[in-house]
């Protein structure tokens, strides 16, 4: 019991306990559409996209949050219009858009001279470093997606799988998808403290992808896909405190362990 109650003596441990499951959960969820609707890619694109609003952030001293939240919405949108009404196809707009805003954020960070130290918790996430009013603003945006994806759960089913369905219902598949967009870019903006840019689109891939190697039906992988997420992330919290690791590699790490469990049993399974 030592084992598991000494890292807990500690308020940051707590802290960052409680933050890493939040996220843990929310990006789980949140990836089942991105498995489900073919766009891994666009979850690496997301989290690269906000680095545009992190260096104009950093550059004009504001909110680096704030900056990547303005950077990943705009992008998002941006995808959403482009692909409107089929006039260039999703994964293309995603990868022009990827490299822009990528490309940006780069001539934008090289152009500071103490990046380094300042952006790093940006770039690799600092779960260790969450204070309380981050753990507010993390569990109410979290709080706000999850409720969202359930008040439009039957809506966000059928505009990702039955397009025909949707029109005869007289769904607003556009604006909706659209939110959807939002709702992943917000997903990756929560989860910049945790595991940061370069593994937030792990977090949203991995877990989800595990829970679809179990069941195909949408609802049940929401629920193993988020249970999934938030022991990867307890277990990869506490591997960083004993091995004296990065946080977020030893979340991400953890849950691509259960990505090959899972797909070594149903491989046997056979």
């Amino acid at each position: 019991m030592s084992f598991l109650l000494e890292p807990l003596t500690y308020e940051f441990m707590q802290r960052g306990l409680l933050a890493s499951v939040i996220v843990g959960v929310l990006c789980a969820v949140m990836g089942t559409y991105v498995v489900l609707r073919g766009m891994a890619f666009l979850g690496d694109a997301m989290a690269h996209a906000i680095l545009p609003g992190v260096a104009i952030a950093y550059i004009l001293k504001g909110d680096l949050l704030i900056g990547a939240g303005v950077a990943a919405v705009a992008v998002a949108l941006t995808i959403g219009l482009f692909t409107k009404d089929g006039a260039v196809k999703e994964d293309t707009a995603i990868g022009i858009l990827f490299a822009a805003a990528l490309s940006l954020g780069v001539a934008l960070i090289s152009t500071m001279q103490t990046y380094a130290v300042d952006l790093s918790h940006i770039l690799f996430g600092n779960v260790l470093g969450v204070s309380a009013s981050d753990l507010w603003l993390i569990g109410g945006l979290s709080i706000a997606i999850l409720l969202t994806v359930a008040i439009l759960y039957k809506p966000f089913l059928v505009i990702s799988f039955d397009p025909v369905l949707a029109a005869t219902l007289r769904l607003p598949a556009e604006l909706l998808r659209n939110l959807m967009l939002v709702l992943l870019a917000l997903t990756v903006v929560v989860s910049l403290q945790t595991v940061g840019v370069s593994l937030a689109a792990a977090m949203l891939v991995t877990p989800a992808a595990t829970a679809y190697l179990l069941t195909r039906r949408l609802l049940p992988m929401m629920f193993v896909s988020a249970a999934i997420g938030a022991l990867s992330s307890v277990i990869g919290l506490y591997l960083s405190y004993y091995f004296n690791i990065v946080s977020g590699s030893a979340i991400v790490l953890t849950a691509t362990l259960f990505f090959l469990f899972a797909f070594i049993w149903k491989r046997f399974r056979k």
